[in-house]
């Protein structure tokens, strides 16, 4: 019912760029490689010691940390602190969310043309259909039961303009839809600006049919957390609730602590982005003195680049280097002459890269 993991077929380049003599410089993955900030730590070691069960819905104080965080980082007000819900990590949610919101055989899941692959594997685990487009005329008469955007998106690190979220919004109110906004990168923007799908220009104010997902995975690091949320339409939020209750889906009330502190504190979150816009700007360099062409780009945590070859030949090429990318075919067939390049990695070995390329 599954495709295959795409990284497992990293096996081979992966041992040639493991026999580099200067040791690999690992640029495939998107693991966060740097300390958790210490206000996080303290914050979730001071609440260790509480022995009894977290709730589902996350205590008040975390989803009041939430919305004021949408408001002061991305300009999103009026979210209701009860359509805030805290859930294991990002994607978990994602992979989970049509099965939970009631999505079954027949009906039709919408995915970006490239894109983070567990959308598809969302939508199998639902038994659902699947649409690859980033056009909505493509999809004819049929009415999707959710409609997947990620902006700033992974791969590509491609940013949606407001006019074209609100097309999307528009059209899923027309037919009854449910929009899901991977919105995980919209702390990681290089150039120009980002917009949540519950921003007000967007969405009016409204959040109807609306839900955003969100990630401490990369601006705080807590990828080994597992903390992120999802929030928007009340009454959906509401539905998720209450089958997560039944599932046992919670995050642990030390988590949630660590969340709170990471939520409110913006100055660890400045200085991890100003870490990785620093290493963007190395790669982004190197790249483009090997031959490169950088395409997209403008936010997030990759470089989408291609050399006009099959995206497997370019993983071969790097690899004798030592360094090892994604190939564009794990996000999608549009992807067959990209790869994706991390910025995920200490400055050390992101230097070390920039020499080999060179």
């Amino acid at each position: 019912m599954l495709p295959d993991f795409p990284w497992d077929s990293l096996a081979g380049p992966r041992a040639r760029a493991l026999s580099h003599p200067d040791g690999i410089v690992d640029l495939s993955v998107g693991t966060p490689v740097d300390e958790v900030a210490p206000i996080v730590r303290q914050a979730l070691c001071a609440a260790a010691a509480v022995p009894g069960y977290p709730t589902t819905h996350g205590t008040p104080e975390l989803r009041a940390a939430v919305v004021a965080a949408m408001g002061r980082r991305y300009g999103i007000g009026a979210v209701d602190p009860t359509a805030v819900l805290p859930t294991i990590g990002s994607k978990e949610l994602i992979a989970s969310l049509p099965s939970l919101l009631g999505v079954a055989a027949g009906d039709l899941v919408v995915v970006p043309e490239l894109a983070y692959p567990t959308y598809e594997v969302a939508a199998r685990l639902a038994g659902a259909d699947v649409i690859r487009t980033d056009g909505l005329t493509a999809l004819g008469p049929r009415t999707p039961a959710v409609i997947f955007v990620n902006s700033p998106a992974n791969p590509t690190g491609r940013v949606l303009g407001v006019d074209h979220l609100r097309k999307v919004v528009a059209y899923a109110r027309e037919r009854g839809s449910i929009v899901v906004s991977d919105e995980c990168y919209l702390g990681l923007v290089w150039t120009g600006a980002a917009h949540s799908i519950l921003h007000p220009e967007v969405c009016d104010g409204d959040p109807t049919g609306l839900l955003a997902v969100h990630s401490l995975s990369k601006t705080s690091n807590l990828a080994s957390y597992r903390a992120g949320f999802v929030a928007g339409d009340p009454a959906l939020v509401a539905e998720l609730l209450g089958v997560r209750k039944h599932a046992g889906l919670m995050v642990p009330y030390p988590v949630q602590a660590a969340m709170i502190a990471a939520l409110t504190d913006d100055e660890h979150e400045r200085q991890q982005r100003d870490r990785y816009r620093d290493r963007r700007e190395v790669l982004l360099t190197a790249l483009r003195g090997a031959g490169f062409t950088v395409e997209h780009s403008e936010a997030g945590l990759y470089l989408w680049a291609t050399r006009g070859e099959p995206a497997r030949a370019t993983v071969d090429r790097l690899a004798e280097l030592g360094i090892l990318v994604a190939p564009g075919d794990f996000y999608g067939p549009a992807g067959s002459a990209h790869v994706r390049v991390g910025l995920t990695a200490p400055d050390e070995r992101i230097a070390a890269a920039a020499i080999r390329l060179r």
